[in-house]
């Protein structure tokens, strides 16, 4: 018999659009001589609905279209995903549908409750296992979290189950793949069964779902991959309960695998949310320099584009180098001199505080030129009714180093996640495709240029430095004590933690964007504004 492994892209609440998608899904694994169709979990109504999954209605709208579902499957054997509800519970399902009909539905047992998402909020865990017979094999059915368990397992194998099929919908992260690879691995060998995973590919707003489904014979032992970051139907042929290897895909590297990442979770947010095109506000600088590029890459460049706002303390060099990038990618470009708006701000500050036009750079007056722009970039967003892109990465976004209002204004932040050492890694690894960041944006040395010969390492340590103690204390949860015995000068510690906690308040405030780490300044960062803790 052959499996067909349906890692689609679907949309949370686009019920019609899942469901065409699972139907066409259906169609071609019934073409390619499939006897049983596998779909991501939860791939009926998109993951997550999040608190969708309280309203009534959504419930009952996913209760309507499953029927209709159900009636269009013939001649294959289909497992999808859905909510479920039995007795005002509301589980995480997985049915079973044959000729037009649902033979049985099975509860989702091990519920999730990390720093990413809290499934109990919406479910109540399943209490059985559950198989079922295609063709002459007994398939042990369950979702990715319920392989964790050693009592499910056991249950399944001594249930007679022959291939164990895992349903998932996990969200992309570095090490992600690993660690599914190992979770696989420990099932198959413990039970002396073959296992298939499936997973959803596609953006929702945060996060990634980057695919990669897979297939391990009784040895853990990889005989089929499928490809990472994109829609695929792939077939899986068993005999005698057995894996016939096939083809085994390799999948990008570190770099290449954040990149793809970035693009599709872009790609997603806009298309999804219908959004013509974006706009991003160029620096001359690397981080506007790389999201420019992903920008284009995902999107095209006709649905592009940029703008250069240069203040008095704007090198040329920076309106060149922003020119040279907005040529070589093809797309729109304008420059909007704020040296006189500048100059009205400052003469209205100077009447209403007695703040003088004429004294030196300071903070208030660089934030200033941060707000003109970002003022400038919005209503130009309200114009064309594209959506902003922030520039801030990582390292800037965990110690405050951005204007509220400022350069953080915009709709979507591509680089939330993203070191600024990753930044450059990144714009390299562009360049080896095709040479469009120009090298002298990537040897000077970043600056806000908000003030005359300014770096940003007149305000904070060496990236290398700062990017490692952020590594070390946001996504390790090491304690201060533990990254200053990693050879890190104590004040530079104490230093940057003080930063990350003090500028919680503009996190709260800030643009969703993609998640690449274990830990983002998302939904897995949770922090109270107020708080005395260490002191």
């Amino acid at each position: 018999m052959k499996i067909a492994l349906a890692q689609i892209n679907c949309t949370a609440g686009d019920l019609d659009g899942n469901t065409y998608k699972i139907l066409d899904a259906c169609r071609q694994a019934k073409a390619a001589g499939a006897d049983l169709i596998i779909t991501p979990e939860m791939a009926l109504c998109g993951h997550s609905p999040e608190d969708w999954l309280l309203r009534n209605e959504f419930v009952q709208a996913c209760h309507q279209i499953l029927m209709t579902l159900a009636a269009q499957v013939q001649g294959i054997t289909l497992a999808v995903g859905h909510p479920y509800r039995v007795d005002n519970h509301l589980f995480n399902a997985v049915s079973i549908i044959r000729d037009g009909h649902i033979l049985a539905t099975y509860c989702k047992q091990y519920l999730l409750s990390n720093q990413l998402q809290d499934e109990r909020r919406y479910f109540t865990p399943g209490n059985q296992s559950y198989t079922f017979a295609c063709g002459e094999t007994l398939f042990g059915l369950m979702t990715f979290s319920d392989c964790r368990n050693q009592a499910h397992l056991q249950s399944l194998h001594s249930a007679g189950a022959r291939v164990l099929l895992v349903m998932d919908s996990a969200p992309y992260t570095i090490d992600a793949q690993a660690g599914r690879y190992r979770q696989l691995r420990e099932a198959a060998m413990q039970t002396g069964l073959p296992a298939v995973y499936i997973n959803l590919a596609g953006g929702q707003d945060e996060l990634v779902f980057d695919g990669a489904s897979f297939a391990m014979n009784a040895d853990g032992n990889l005989t089929h991959q499928l490809p990472g970051f994109q829609e695929t139907l792939s077939l899986i042929e068993i005999r005698n309960h057995r894996l016939i290897p096939g083809q085994c895909l390799p999948l990008p590297g570190e770099i290449e695998s954040i990149y793809q990442a970035l693009c599709l979770g872009l790609h997603d947010f806009i298309t999804k949310n219908r959004f013509p095109g974006v706009l991003v506000g160029l620096s001359g600088g690397v981080d506007s320099a790389l999201v420019l590029a992903i920008a284009v890459d995902a999107l095209g460049a006709e649905r592009v584009r940029t703008v250069m706002m240069p203040s008095p303390y704007t090198a040329n060099i920076s309106i060149e180098d922003a020119q040279t990038m907005a040529n070589n990618l093809g797309v729109r470009h304008i420059e909007i001199p704020i040296a006189a708006l500048f100059d009205q701000f400052r003469q209205s500050l100077h009447t209403g505080l007695q703040i003088n036009p004429a004294s030196p750079p300071s903070t208030t007056m660089e934030n200033l030129q941060a707000r003109i722009r970002g003022t400038l970039l919005m209503a130009l967003s309200n114009q064309t009714g594209m959506l902003v892109l922030t520039t801030s990465n990582k390292s800037e976004t965990a110690v405050g180093y951005s204007t509220l209002y400022g350069d953080m204004a915009g709709g979507f932040s591509l680089l939330k996640d993203v070191s600024k050492t990753r930044v450059y890694r990144l714009c390299h690894y562009r360049n080896q495709i095709s040479a469009i960041i120009p090298e002298r944006i990537l040897q000077r040395p970043p600056s806000a240029e908000l003030r005359p010969d300014q770096t940003d390492q007149d305000s904070l340590p060496p990236y290398d430095v700062l990017d490692a103690i952020i590594e070390a204390y946001v996504e390790n949860d090491l304690s201060a004590a533990e990254i200053v015995a990693m050879n890190y000068p104590e004040e530079t510690v104490r230093r940057v933690l003080h930063m990350i906690h003090s500028c919680e308040y503009k996190r709260w405030q800030a643009t969703p964007g993609i998640r690449i780490t274990r830990r983002d300044f998302g939904r897995s960062w949770q922090f109270p504004l107020t708080c005395r803790f260490p002191g």
